[in-house]
């Protein structure tokens, strides 16, 4: 009879890289409170998810979904992401993601390609 040797299985656990983007469109006080709220909510919820790493909350204030432009904070996720520093997105809803059909349907599909997925709450 031949010996057999049993080898186990190495797995090995790996936290998933998280970025959370929040945005709010008016720097009006209650949008201001609403974009604080967003940023602490992932907080939390990343807290209570140990195989997440949040690696940055990307928050843009005062500047509107319907552009790409001048949403500093949601380019540098972008490059983030495409730098390899990102895994997985979180966001609030599509509309604090973006305003624009066409931009958001794009940069998802890009984000995939990149093997990175969105979650909207």
């Amino acid at each position: 009879m031949a010996n057999v040797t049993r080898i186990e299985a190495v797995r090995e656990v790996t936290r998933k890289r998280v970025a959370a983007y929040c945005r709010v469109s008016t720097d009006k006080d209650a949008q201001l409170y609403s974009l604080e709220n967003q940023m602490k909510a992932f907080q939390a919820k990343i807290i209570l998810h140990p195989e997440m790493e949040l690696v940055g909350i990307y928050a843009d204030e005062d500047k509107s979904g319907t552009s790409m432009k001048g949403r500093v904070e949601f380019q540098r996720m972008l490059d983030d992401c495409k730098a390899g520093k990102v895994d997985y997105i979180l966001t609030k809803s599509v509309s604090r993601f973006a305003r624009n059909t066409v931009d958001t349907l794009t940069t998802v599909r890009d984000l995939a390609e990149l093997g990175i997925p969105v979650y909207f709450e």
